[in-house]
């Protein structure tokens, strides 16, 4: 087993409420708060840093067992002069390094940080949007609407970017647009985390969830979903096809990924209409996907979330874990969804956080953790709450 799954195939059981020492030159953010299920840290604060809002959450662990935390800091609202930035921790998401601008571009807006860490490799790639100053994906009331093309000044832009020790330093950035971008679309995005895939034919290959963005007009579908495909550790990029969506009331976009120990990929997606997420499955390694379907276990408003699976001996099969806001219309009460049999049923959840619980990712710690980076009351904190895989099976 590669990566940070290999850590966890014996694990021993530990507690949440536990003692953190402070790594060099860390800084605290904000209050740890340890409740019965959490241990919780505050990341990126509202008007912290010189920036009146951090949305948007992204977070990976690199093979040393560094936290990366990403966020879109913001001037306002949504394109509102956007830079990409990251904090990181190194012991375990108790405290945070200073924050670093990982990406900026004066006036325009830089949107959807994703990142994936390629293990073997010891490497983190970033994923991130640009849109032109005064142009949104579709027309807002303080935006203009993006075009079609690549090379326009009213084009968006994807652009890639690299490091190779643990997060301390990052390469200039790479446009990438026309391999992650179709002509017919103009711009894509996914916040959170891509995957690299660790069983069957396919092992070593690297996902980025995209969704695609349709221009405004008459169009049958605002949104398409698909994965960017990577076969050389993040070198050159592909689309692979887009997710059927023939049948399915209302749109999907911010998708996430997970692996299943067999090597089917699923996909977990924001709805646009009702309160079931959207789910997909591909069994060729994210080239094709089967129809999208509703998710009817996973109820909550339309909001950002994640998915993630929980390395464990294959004879206790695939435990995955899913974050979103429990409820019909508030993004509160963040809960974390269980399944055991490969996403097909979602009958067991626990609470995470009760009081306001927006976009939120996740991420595998060490020794039987889990880690998740989610937006808190009234995305005033970007916060990190640290819970024991064993809370997971309490009570059963």
């Amino acid at each position: 087993m590669r990566g940070l799954s290999g850590h966890l195939l014996g694990f021993a059981v530990v507690t949440v409420s536990v003692a953190f020492s402070a790594a060099p030159g860390a800084q605290e953010a904000g209050p740890v708060r340890t409740s019965e299920n959490a241990t919780m840290s505050d990341v990126f604060g509202r008007g912290e840093d010189g920036y009146p809002q951090v949305r948007i959450p992204a977070v990976a662990v690199t093979p040393k067992g560094t936290v990366l935390a990403f966020a879109e800091a913001r001037q306002a609202g949504d394109h509102s002069e956007n830079d990409i930035v990251l904090k990181r921790s190194l012991d375990g998401g108790a405290t945070w390094q200073p924050l670093q601008v990982i990406a900026e571009m004066g006036g325009d807006s830089l949107n959807d940080p994703c990142v994936v860490v390629v293990h073997e490799a010891a490497r983190a790639l970033l994923m991130y949007q640009r849109y032109p100053k005064g142009y949104h994906t579709r027309k807002m009331a303080h935006t203009e609407a993006a075009e079609l093309g690549y090379g326009g000044p009213r084009n968006t832009q994807t652009f890639l970017k690299r490091s190779e020790d643990d997060g301390a330093t990052w390469s200039a950035p790479e446009d990438v647009t026309r391999s992650m971008r179709r002509p017919d679309a103009i711009s894509v995005g996914s916040p959170g985390v891509g995957i690299q895939l660790e069983y069957g034919p396919h092992q070593g290959r690297i996902l980025l969830p995209l969704y695609e963005v349709m221009p405004p007009g008459d169009h049958s579908r605002q949104w398409h979903n698909c994965a960017a495909i990577s076969d050389d550790g993040g070198v050159t990029w592909r689309l692979g096809a887009r997710v059927p969506e023939e049948g399915l009331e209302g749109d999907a976009n911010e998708c996430q990924l997970a692996e299943l120990s067999d090597g089917t990929v699923i996909m977990d997606a924001r709805q646009t209409s009702g309160n079931a997420r959207k789910g997909a499955r591909s069994r060729d390694g994210g080239e094709t996907w089967e129809p999208m379907y509703q998710v009817p276990d996973l109820v909550a408003p339309p909001c950002m979330g994640s998915v993630l699976r929980i390395a464990a001996p294959r004879e206790r099969g695939d435990l995955l874990v899913a974050t979103l806001p429990d409820t019909l219309k508030k993004r509160e009460n963040g809960t974390v969804f269980i399944s055991r049999d490969g996403g097909k049923t979602w009958p067991e959840k626990r609470v995470l956080y009760a009081g306001g619980f927006a976009y939120s990712c996740l991420t595998q710690l060490t020794e039987g953790r889990v880690g998740c980076l989610f937006e808190r009351d009234g995305y005033a904190h970007l916060t990190f709450a640290v819970f024991d895989v064993d809370w997971l099976s309490a009570g059963n």
